[in-house]
C-alpha cells in the first residue's frame, strides 16, 4: 500500500514541507479548490499542482475530490453539459498522470458533525456527530458550515436546492447516479483512471436528504452499477462504522473480493448512544474498528493502493483546520504504517517456517 497525506494547497497550514517529514509518506491527495463546481479543470493548473507536490519529493497521487454538481444527483436537464466537464476534467487529470479520482455523491453536504472542536479528557479536540444535537439543527437558517461542504451557496440557494430534494427520494438517486456512472466509467477506463466513490459520512439521512452509499448492500449494488476496476470506492471504514449496523471489515473484505478499492480511508471512530459517535486516535484501543483487521485485510487481498490517514485530533496545541491537523494524522499514518510492516514481516516468517 502507498502512504498518502491529505493536503488543501498552499492556504493550508500543514505544508508539504511538514507531510514529506513523515516516515512512510509517499504521496499527496488535494485538489484545485477554487474552481466553481461543475466546469472543467483546466489542465494547466493541474500541471502547477502536480508540480508543486513533485517539488517537495512527493507524488500527487489521488485528486480528492472532484464535486458533482448537484443538478447531476437531482437529474435535470442542465446534467448533459456539466457530465461533459466532468469527463474532460478526467480527460485532464489522466493527461497529466494523476490516476484516482475520488468522489462522493451526497446530497448538499459533504461530511456531517455536531461538534469540531470536543474536548477528551486528556485535553486533546476532536470532531464528533450527536445524534440527538443533529435533529435539531438547521442547515438552512443556522449557521452550520463545515470545511469540504461547498460554500458557494447563499441561504436563499441551499434553502432552495434543499427543497428541490423532496422531488428525489433514494431510490431517485440511485437512478441518477446509475446515469452518472454509465456516462464517466467508459471515460475513465479510456484514459487508465480508476473512479472512487466516498461512502455518505455519516451513512444515513441528515436533514431529511436521502442517502445511499451506506452499507454492505449499498456497496453491491454500486459496484454493479458497472462492472470494471475503473468504478470503485474510497473504503471509509470510519464512515461505514458509523452506523452501528454495518460491519466495515466485512464491508472492506467485499470489495477487496472483487479488487475495486481503488483508495483507502483509514480513520477510527468511538461509537456512543444510537448513532452518535466520537472520532478518536486511529489505533484500535481508543475506537471501534480494529485497525489490524483493516490493514491484515489490505495485505491479504495484496492491495497497492493508496490509503491515507483520516481525520484525526487536535493535540499538543495545535489549531488548524478541524480534522486535518499534522500531529495526529501524521501519529496516525506511522502507525498504519507499522501495523502493515508487522503483517508483511509476520507472513514471511510463516513461509519460512513452511519449507
Amino acid at each position: 500500500m502507498q502512504m498518502t497525506f491529505r493536503w488543501y494547497g498552499k492556504d493550508d497550514p500543514v505544508t508539504l514541507e511538514n507531510i514529506r517529514q513523515i516516515p512512510g509518506m509517499e504521496g499527496i491527495v488535494s485538489a484545485i479548490y477554487d474552481i466553481p463546481v461543475g466546469e472543467v479543470w483546466p489542465q494547466e493548473r493541474i500541471h502547477t499542482l502536480k508540480e508543486e507536490v513533485e517539488s517537495h519529493g512527493l507524488k500527487l497521487s489521488v485528486i480528492e475530490s472532484v464535486p458533482v454538481h448537484e443538478d447531476i444527483k437531482l437529474g435535470r436537464p442542465t446534467r448533459e453539459r456539466l457530465i461533459d466537464n466532468y469527463k474532460q476534467t478526467i480527460r485532464n487529470l489522466a493527461a497529466e498522470d494523476i490516476r484516482i479520482i475520488c468522489y462522493n455523491f451526497m446530497p448538499v453536504f459533504d461530511w456531517t458533525r455536531t461538534d469540531l472542536n470536543y474536548e477528551y479528557p486528556d485535553g486533546s479536540h476532536a470532531l464528533i456527530f450527536d445524534e440527538e444535537v443533529s435533529k435539531k439543527m438547521d442547515p438552512v437558517n443556522g449557521e452550520l458550515a463545515l470545511p469540504g461542504w461547498d460554500a458557494s451557496y447563499t441561504k436563499e440557494e441551499m434553502a432552495a436546492v434543499i427543497d428541490a430534494y423532496k422531488e428525489v427520494d433514494e431510490e431517485k438517486l440511485w437512478e441518477n447516479l446509475a446515469y452518472f456512472i454509465n456516462e464517466i466509467i467508459p471515460v475513465a477506463e479510456e484514459v487508465g483512471v480508476e473512479m472512487a466513490i466516498h461512502p455518505d459520512d455519516p451513512p444515513y439521512s441528515i436533514f431529511g436528504l436521502p442517502r445511499i452509499i451506506t452499507d454492505l448492500d449499498a456497496v453491491k449494488r454500486f459496484l454493479d452499477l458497472y462492472d470494471s476496476k475503473a468504478n470503485g470506492v474510497t473504503l471509509c471504514v470510519g464512515s461505514f462504522a458509523s452506523d452501528p449496523k454495518n460491519n466495515p471489515i466485512e464491508i472492506l473484505r467485499y470489495a477487496l473480493s472483487r479488487n475495486r478499492v481503488n483508495f483507502m480511508h483509514a480513520r477510527n471512530i468511538r461509537l456512543g448512544q444510537g448513532k452518535s459517535f466520537k472520532e478518536c486516535a486511529h489505533p484500535s484501543k481508543y475506537g471501534s474498528i480494529d485497525m489490524y483487521e483493516v490493514i491484515k485485510a489490505l495485505y491479504e487481498y495484496r492491495f497497492t493502493g493508496p490509503i491515507r490517514p483520516d481525520h484525526g485530533r487536535m493535540i499538543w496545541g495545535e489549531t488548524g483546520r478541524p480534522g486535518y491537523g499534522l500531529y495526529d494524522r501524521a501519529l496516525g499514518a506511522t502507525y498504519l504504517y507499522g501495523l502493515y510492516e508487522a503483517i508483511v514481516k509476520e507472513n514471511e516468517e510463516e513461509k519460512e517456517w513452511e519449507k
